[in-house]
């Protein structure tokens, strides 16, 4: 089993508050575009009458902890709003305004390197990949890899944070299970897929063929 490495509290910190960022330049636009400008106002005050606020002098664990449960409240709260104004319909292009989001944030230099190097190492490529997705998955639930060959990385969620919270089920379904194997393998160009039971959960990583 290869052990990955642990990411700081102050790191995982940062990386909420840069996903609460990031969330609202995809969920406002389009909120905005099937809905109007009032919907917008409304999704936000019901953002900031859920929010609790941060302790300044926390630890950055505190600070995580805290902010993790804002996180949880926006992105829970959005779903529930996209899907009673606008249905189905709007759950599925609120799936395809958050791939076309994540899309656009990671592309740049690296990911035009790691398209180079799929070509001539695709399995060096794979597995640059799959480690880093693991790390950055830190921030959302803690992990560990149980297999990680050259075709393959099984990665072991024993207990996911997301599902600690009441009325998760749909951040698991939306994003997690569906959302995310979108992206995933349109950008990057490998399988992703999720077995879960209960509140633990399998995430396996194939090339895509």
């Amino acid at each position: 089993m290869e052990k990955i490495k642990d990411m700081p509290y102050e790191e995982k910190y940062a990386m909420v508050i840069d996903n609460m960022k990031f969330d609202e330049t995809f969920i406002l636009p389009l909120v905005q575009k099937h809905l109007g400008d009032p919907a917008v106002a409304e999704l936000k005050r019901t953002w900031q009458e859920g929010a609790k606020p941060i302790l300044e002098g926390g630890s950055f664990e505190q600070k995580y902890e805290m902010a993790y449960g804002n996180w949880i409240w926006m992105a829970k709260s959005a779903n529930s709003f996209i899907r009673k104004k606008i249905g189905e319909e709007g759950i599925k292009k609120f799936e395809r305004a958050e791939v076309e989001a994540l899309k656009r944030k990671n592309a740049g230099p690296a990911l035009f390197l790691l398209a180079f190097l799929r070509v001539f190492s695709p399995v060096l490529a794979f597995t640059m990949t799959t480690r880093q997705m693991a790390y950055q998955l830190q921030w959302i639930t803690p992990g560990s890899f149980s297999e990680l060959t050259k075709q393959r990385a099984v990665l072991n969620i024993p207990r996911c944070k997301i599902l600690d919270f009441p009325e998760t089920e749909d951040l698991c379904l939306v994003g997690c299970q569906s959302t995310y194997p979108m992206w995933v393998a349109e950008q990057f160009k490998v399988k992703m897929k999720f077995k879960r039971q209960g509140n633990s959960c399998t995430c396996t990583l194939t090339p895509s063929r």
